[in-house]
């Protein structure tokens, strides 16, 4: 255990203000004992940083699933005052919007399991995923950049999904303030090319079921239409590919010639380069952020049409006959413009969640009104071999911003897992644990193996007892496509 971290309630923890010169806030870090324990030394340092940029509020966080990224840690969130305080890249992230769609389905195991392997297939074939590659759709100049500024309304627009979709994603599934005319032009080389697909890494389309055991909140998992008796659900995890990874790496190499040169900050890492939110440099960063916010918006709708489509093929029904719905769509790789009340005072803060998700609760605005009295959904992806969960928000999570975990959490390095198991070793024993599995390559999914990754229950077992979010049920895979 790290000497200078306090101990503030049984899964909060704190470095105080004073413990390095140049914090502006206490950094904290939700987590039990054993996950505290568990976190490599550079979570420590790297929030402690977080905790010195120009305007940060309350505190810099940590979530449970915490562990080492580039600039912040993943799981790290910041609300920084956006009339003088800073945006940072580092604080969002390479993937922006990296997020996941959750929908159910009224099929039950039974009736999906003899087909699965040929819906693996179809799909496996149909959406694109893996480094580098194409997407399920090629935009022209003219068509991207109006996808960039529609997001997933341009999949609707142009027949790749129904309207009622864009009801159940946040903000709709397109956010304000997005500009493409601070786009560089290689982001959108990169771009207009992977629109409609997985890509690598961490992400995934899986085939989960949900038993009537994992139904942890009956009543609230109904307004869902969650139900148990071994129902059939989907989750889609991928982002803004190579396109958001072009606009962070853009707006890192300017924010590190201007920070110290022109705005006078000093941070000890270079990896949390940032400008004043307000200044030109900062506005471009945000304008090209939001466009990629909304192109991972798009992906993941496109996706889930194709998914939709291919059910509906292979069952020769409807999705209303197969009860096809969309529960949400989260982002976890954002900064966020939201209101807060700050000693007092209303404020309009910047919140940068990275590797966090949004997690509103019942009444607040900017969720569904068909959610109004449960509060947001929050979607939290386990490891391929792992379950996953969802949840809605606490009665705590105005503490950290209405901000919770994303997913387990690494725990080991994708080249000590590459080093620790063979991908056709785990391939084959997915199967035998009854998961069927689908990659384009063996060494990816030896870098994803479940061990690689802090036990997923254990995480929400945390922010349970921390009052962030309350889990509704739980999903276990049967069948995942990996890049």
């Amino acid at each position: 255990m790290k000497e200078f971290v306090n101990k503030i309630d049984n899964c909060l923890y704190e470095i105080p203000e004073d413990y390095k010169k140049g914090m502006r806030v206490p950094a904290r870090i939700y987590a039990s004992y054993e996950l505290l324990h568990h976190m490599d030394d550079a979570v420590f340092e790297q929030l402690i940083n977080v905790a010195m940029l120009p305007g940060i509020q309350k505190y810099a966080l940590c979530m449970p699933d915490g562990h080492s990224g580039y600039g912040f840690p993943i799981g790290g969130v910041a609300a920084v005052d956006s009339d003088d305080g800073v945006i940072s890249p580092g604080g969002i992230g390479f993937d922006i919007n990296c997020g996941v769609r959750f929908f159910i389905t009224s099929v039950s195991i039974e009736e999906f399991a003899p087909k699965l392997n040929q819906i693996m297939e179809i799909l496996f074939s149909r959406i694109p995923s893996g480094i580098g590659g194409k997407g399920i759709v090629s935009l022209s100049d003219n068509q991207f950049d109006a996808a960039m500024i529609k997001g997933a309304r341009w999949a609707i627009d142009n027949g790749y999904g129904v309207k009622e979709d864009l009801l159940f994603c946040e903000e709709n599934g397109s956010i304000r303030n997005a500009n493409p005319d601070v786009v560089s032009g290689r982001a959108r080389e990169r771009g207009r090319e992977q629109v409609g697909s997985l890509g690598s890494g961490n992400h995934y389309l899986e085939f989960q079921v949900i038993r009537n055991e994992d139904v942890l909140q009956t009543t609230i998992a109904k307004q869902l239409g969650i139900y148990g008796n071994n129902q059939i659900s989907c989750m889609i995890h991928c982002g803004s590919r190579g396109f958001g990874h072009q606009i962070a790496t853009d707006y890192l190499d300017k924010f590190i010639g201007v920070m110290k040169q022109k705005y006078h900050i000093d941070i000890p890492d270079r990896e949390l380069a940032c400008a004043p939110f307000h200044s030109k440099e900062g506005q471009a960063y945000f304008g090209a952020m939001n466009c990629a916010i909304n192109i991972a918006f798009l992906n993941r709708q496109l996706i889930y049409h194709v998914v939709r489509d291919t059910l509906c093929q292979v069952f020769k029904k409807s999705a209303e006959e197969l009860g096809i719905a969309l529960i949400y769509d989260v982002c976890h790789n954002t900064a966020k413009l939201e209101h807060y009340q700050i000693n007092g005072k209303d404020k309009k803060l910047l919140v940068h969640r990275k590797g966090a998700t949004r997690a509103f609760t019942k009444g607040m605005k900017g969720i569904p009104d068909t959610y109004n009295d449960i509060g947001q959904p929050v979607l939290v992806g386990g490891s391929m071999q792992t379950a996953s969960y969802i949840l809605i928000g606490g009665d705590k999570a105005s503490d950290a911003f209405y901000s919770t975990v994303h997913g387990s959490g690494r725990i080991m390095s994708r080249q000590q897992a590459k080093k620790q198991f063979k991908g056709r070793e785990l391939a084959d024993s997915m199967v035998k644990s009854g998961i069927v599995i689908k990659t384009r390559s063996l060494s990816g999914l030896a870098e994803e193996a479940g061990a690689a990754y802090k036990n997923i229950d254990d995480v929400i077992d945390t922010i349970t007892a921390a009052g962030l979010s309350i889990p509704v049920a739980r999903m276990i895979p049967i069948g995942s496509i990996k890049g």
